[in-house]
């Protein structure tokens, strides 16, 4: 289904519902942005990403909806979209149409009902997640919470992550029980755990079924880009469509 250097979700989604992460390996290219890199807003040449998102591809069954992303709660319409919508999310309930959001640090999800009949895909740094971009993919989905199900993609880990106190205080505003996602370095600073902000998100929606979270996009320089670590670089691709 895919190239080997990639991710390929290992949650209980449905035979229909198909999925795909890609790292920074498997494609061409030179430093900063070696070798896959998909982003064709981040400095890299654009002959390179157009080549690596044909290699791309030559695994899915169209090509994506590539978003124009910008921390927004924004949900574009896959099935009908056209262009590169503003938006951090995408849904589709028609067949052979692929959501793919770009992150490089931040956290991909994708989602699905355990019938296989809807299927979305958003980005969420801590903005977004605060923002409520979860909130609105689960809403444009149109389905019961309770039948739905997550994957969370590469993002940077929870021992990487440094914030500072307002992005602490903006979500504890929020949900006192987001405390536990946070723990203190001292002098303001603090880690944040994205995976587990996104999971009480996710819960709170009513979705219990969520898989993923064991990356570090940060600590793991072999597979995947890292926008905090190496500032200038490439980004990775999270698709999910039905077949």
């Amino acid at each position: 289904m895919s190239n080997s250097d990639w991710i390929t979700p290992d949650w209980p989604a449905p035979p229909n519902v198909r999925t795909l992460s890609t790292t920074r390996n498997g494609g061409i290219g030179s430093a900063p942005y070696a070798s896959f890199n998909l982003g064709d807003h981040v400095g890299d040449d654009p002959l390179i990403v157009a080549r690596n998102r044909s290699l791309l591809r030559a695994y899915l069954p169209a090509e994506p909806l590539w978003l124009k992303q910008v921390h927004t709660v924004n949900v574009a319409d896959a099935d009908t979209a056209a262009g590169i919508p503003e938006a951090d999310a995408s849904v589709a309930r028609r067949a052979n149409k692929v959501c793919a959001v770009l992150t490089a640090d931040c956290l991909p999800i994708l989602l699905c009902d355990r019938q296989g009949t809807v299927v979305a895909a958003a980005h969420a740094g801590w903005r977004g997640l605060a923002g409520g971009a979860i909130e609105a993919t689960v809403a444009a989905m149109h389905a019961d919470p309770a039948t739905l199900m997550a994957w969370l993609g590469p993002a940077i880990g929870p021992a990487a992550f440094e914030v500072g106190a307002e992005v602490r205080e903006t979500f504890l505003a929020q949900d006192s029980g987001a405390a536990a996602a946070f723990s203190t370095l001292g002098n303001g600073k603090w880690l944040a755990d994205l995976y587990r902000l996104a999971r009480l998100r996710l819960m709170q929606t009513g979705i219990s079924q969520i898989s993923g979270g064991e990356y570090c996009t940060y600590r793991d320089q072999e597979r995947f880009f890292s926008y905090r670590r190496d500032h200038t670089t490439g980004r990775m691709a999270s698709l999910i469509w039905l077949s």
